[in-house]
């Protein structure tokens, strides 16, 4: 489902999505697309956040209240990601106007792709939590994580592919907070990479926890 009230654009995207294979619902109003996704139930929404009658957070809200449908917001200033990926509406991803319509045909795959791999049992079985004694393993490798650390890793691995701002994952480790600078995140993030990397072996082909740019970070698994 496409939503997106400038015309041309959203039959460009449309295009492209139909070129990669994709069945595109369109709708340029919010209430009505709204109103089609009780009746037709995408796989995934492609969503901007300033549509007529309906605006996208609102129907981000009302979308999550029913179902984990994936959506990607579309947003026109950077300075709204923190507010539309963090007001606990579950955006699963986004993008920024201009944006390439390849790019957002990537994006849409991208979080299918994570959506099976989550569906996927055995891609869990790589890890390993004890929340008791605040260890994790990599299949059978200790990863020896800080507290802070395993904080981090336990979020993540509990919710694959969803973007975390760095407030929002400093307010996760420390909620009581006020005067660490929200790019501390950074240091412990690079630390968590490396151990992971080490215990899986996969070195710098891939980053388990990658960023999200202008918003945070996220946790993938290898294509592979």
């Amino acid at each position: 489902m496409l939503v997106e009230d400038e015309v041309e654009l959203a039959q460009l995207v449309r295009d492209y999505l139909e070129a990669a294979g994709f069945e595109v619902s369109m709708f340029h109003d919010g209430q009505e697309a709204y109103d089609s996704f009780l009746q037709r139930k995408p796989s995934l929404m492609v969503l901007d956040l300033m549509v007529p009658r309906m605006d996208g957070l609102t129907i981000c809200r009302k979308v999550r209240e029913q179902t984990d449908l994936p959506i990607i917001m579309v947003t026109a200033r950077t300075e709204e990601i923190d507010r539309v990926l963090g007001l606990n509406m579950g955006a699963d991803d986004y993008v920024c106007k201009p944006f390439s319509p390849k790019e957002l045909v990537a994006r849409v795959q991208a979080v299918l792709r994570r959506l099976e791999r989550k569906a996927e049992p055995e891609a869990n079985d790589l890890f390993r939590i004890d929340k008791a004694q605040q260890r994790i393993w990599y299949q059978q490798k200790s990863l020896n994580l800080t507290p802070t650390e395993f904080r981090l890793l336990e979020l993540f691995l509990e919710h694959l592919g969803q973007v975390y701002s760095r407030a929002q994952l400093l307010d996760h480790i420390n909620p009581d907070s006020f005067d660490v600078a929200d790019r501390v995140i950074d240091s412990h993030i690079k630390n968590l990479r490396r151990k992971i990397s080490e215990a899986a072996e996969t070195g710098n082909r891939h980053e388990w926890v990658q960023a999200v740019y202008g918003v945070g970070y996220r946790f993938e698994y290898p294509e592979d």
